[in-house]
Formats: structure tokens, C-alpha cells, sequence
């Protein structure tokens, strides 16, 4: 296994790596998938980060039977001031269980550190069911949540970091803080957020959300200690007429706002 950077004609090869990664172990729909490899890593937007001097861009290469070789993984680095932030790791599924992952992760956070980044943070999709346990094995913890727009897709970034840091975590283009972003047609009571249906308290879980088009969706409660569910509320316009069809797929009928559970049959639970 060979660990270098890309090279601008190998675009398509990483967008085959990332879209089969993400349709493993993303909690995103098909269209949703697609919109967000079609924006991060378009031909123009990787050569783009290729050329920025902030930017470390790694593949794994490795011996194929038949090709000879292919890209099995990729990670992208950049340097924040005295950050260092791991923003992609991917693996294609048919090459993990064989330590790509981890090796792509040490280089990256190395070549961070040599570039003069003094602390390492790694930022990972809320959806990516396999992304967080990969993070924590490196003693990383749970640190922020940020709601940033990929693809006209609202999505949740949780940020990890060594749990002994005591500093600000760098910024992030469009980034906007999850804890605090808008609930239209709520109040807080005693410390809960709510909204009412039919002059009913209905009670809002900010912990137990799913991500979609416009914004979170966060499950609904009909008592304030949250074991009786009462449905789901829109982040996006404050309605609770939520619809949700045999395969989970969530959808708001006020506004549109929409999202896309996978089956739990569609995962690999194989070690990135």
C-alpha cells in the first residue's frame, strides 16, 4: 500500500471510492449521496484543493489483480491556523478490514502537525454510522456539534478532539453552530424546548435528531420525560405534520424538508 496525493486526473476514481463509502455507512438517501459527491469532489473542486497551500489531500493506493492498482481510500487535511482539521476520510467497503483507514489517518494528521498545526481535530457527517467509532479509537472525543450546508443539504458535522484541550475549535466556512441554530413556533418550559398541537404541549428531544434537506428533524414527545413519542418535528418551519413511510423516509408536508433512513441491512460494519 502506497500513501501519496492525488493527482487532478484522479477525480473520478476518489468520487467512485466516496460514493461507494458513503451508499455503505451513510444514513443519506441516494439523491442526497450523489449531491454531496458531485459538489465536494468535482473534478474542479479537487483540483482546486490540489492547488491550495492550506489543503493535504492523501490517497491509498494499492496492488489490484486485474488493474494493477487502484485508489481504495482518501482523506483531506487542512490547516486552520494552529489546527489541524480531518474533514474526509473514506475507504472503499470492498478493501476495508485492512488497516487503510488508520494509515490514512495517521499520514494526514502528521503532515498536519509538520505543516505547524499544534492541535488535530476531525470533523464527521452525523450520518456516518461507522465514522464516529473509526474517530473515538484514537482517544478522540465528542466535542461540538456544527450544522453546515453541503449541496443544498443541512446537515450536522460532529467535531472531535483530544479531550485535554482547553482552546477555541477553529471556524468553518458556513458553519453555524447545531446547539443553537432556529426553532420556529417553539418556547422553552422548565428548561425543554415545546411546541403545541390542538393547544397540546408537545415536548422536543434537541438529542434525538435526523438530518435533512433544509434542516434537523428532532423527535416529539408527549410527555416531558420523553418516553411517550409523539411524532417529529421540522426544524425548518416548526411543523409537526411529518410523514414517515415503511422505509423510514421522512418527509415534512409544510415545507418539503425531507430525509432518508437506510436499512440497517445496508451497513458494513468492517473496521475503516
Amino acid at each position: 500500500m502506497e500513501i501519496r496525493e492525488p493527482d487532478p486526473d484522479e477525480s473520478e476514481r476518489i468520487r467512485e471510492v466516496v460514493d461507494s463509502s458513503m451508499t455503505t455507512s451513510f444514513r443519506l438517501s441516494p439523491g442526497q449521496i450523489d449531491a454531496v459527491t458531485d459538489e465536494q469532489f468535482a473534478d474542479d473542486a479537487v483540483a482546486e484543493r490540489l492547488e491550495d497551500e492550506k489543503a493535504v489531500l492523501r490517497v491509498a493506493e494499492t496492488a489490484a489483480e486485474i488493474e494493477g492498482k487502484t485508489i481504495a481510500g482518501f482523506v483531506e487535511g487542512r490547516l486552520e491556523n494552529e489546527w489541524g482539521e480531518v474533514n474526509w476520510l473514506f475507504v472503499d467497503p470492498e478493501h476495508r478490514g485492512r488497516g487503510i483507514g488508520t494509515e490514512l489517518y495517521e499520514t494526514v494528521t502528521e503532515t498536519l502537525r509538520d505543516r505547524g498545526a499544534d492541535r488535530i481535530c476531525v470533523t464527521v457527517l452525523e450520518a456516518n454510522t461507522e465514522g464516529h467509532g473509526f474517530v473515538e479509537r484514537f482517544g478522540l472525543e465528542h466535542e461540538d456539534d456544527r450544522r453546515v450546508d453541503i449541496a443544498d443539504e443541512s446537515l450536522v458535522k460532529y467535531v472531535y478532539t483530544d479531550p485535554d484541550v482547553d482552546a477555541d475549535l477553529p471556524g468553518e466556512s458556513g458553519r453555524e453552530d447545531a446547539a443553537e441554530e432556529s426553532f420556529p413556533e417553539t418556547e422553552t418550559i422548565d428548561g425543554t424546548l415545546t411546541t403545541t398541537d390542538d393547544d397540546e404541549t408537545i415536548y422536543i428531544d434537541r438529542d434525538e435528531n435526523e438530518s435533512g434537506t433544509a434542516a434537523s428533524f428532532f423527535a416529539t414527545y408527549e410527555d416531558e420525560a420523553l418516553t411517550d413519542q409523539y411524532g417529529f418535528y421540522c426544524a425548518n418551519c416548526g411543523s409537526l405534520d411529518i410523514s414517515m413511510d415503511n422505509m423510514n423516509r421522512l418527509e415534512c408536508a409544510n415545507c418539503g424538508n425531507s430525509h432518508a433512513e437506510r436499512s440497517g441491512e445496508s451497513y458494513d460494519d468492517s473496521y475503516l
